[in-house]
């Protein structure tokens, strides 16, 4: 809770570097669809490694796609290198790779139905992502 407490904190700042009021901000499609899986993820019926699935899936997206913003000779503007440096940095992959780690051992005790749950909602996680960078895109 307090590493989600310090995500919170850093969005707030971030929206007041950029202008950006967060109260007068309204959902787009992609965040709803997103949110609602996340919320849905919750239920006590879900098995744990269908979880862990989730969050190391949505984890790792991030650190993949900030870390490329890190190569060298990558054309990353400035402005946005603190975000890159916050989810791409090789802390946050060392971070990643221990979620994979659970996961992993996970699957080797789980059921054949686990297993397929776990992987219906991989795939789900990378749709909800592309659909949230396409909207990220379209806004700029």
């Amino acid at each position: 809770m307090a590493s989600l407490e310090d995500e919170i904190l850093w969005f707030k700042k971030e929206a007041d570097k950029w202008g950006i009021s967060l109260s007068n901000t309204l959902p787009r499609q992609a965040n709803t669809n997103y949110i609602g899986f996340l919320e849905n993820l919750r239920n006590e019926n879900v098995e744990y490694i269908v979880a862990m699935t989730a969050f190391w899936a949505i984890e790792s997206v991030y650190h993949e796609s900030f870390s490329h913003c890190l190569e060298e000779g990558s054309k990353t503007p400035e402005e946005v290198k603190e975000s890159c440096e916050r989810w791409g940095n090789e802390g946050f992959g060392l971070y990643c790779q221990s979620l994979q780690n659970i996961v992993n051992r996970c699957s080797q005790k789980a059921s054949e139905d686990e297993l397929k749950k776990a992987e219906l909602v991989l795939l789900r996680v990378l749709e909800l992502e592309v659909e949230f960078w396409n909207m990220s895109y379209a806004s700029v």
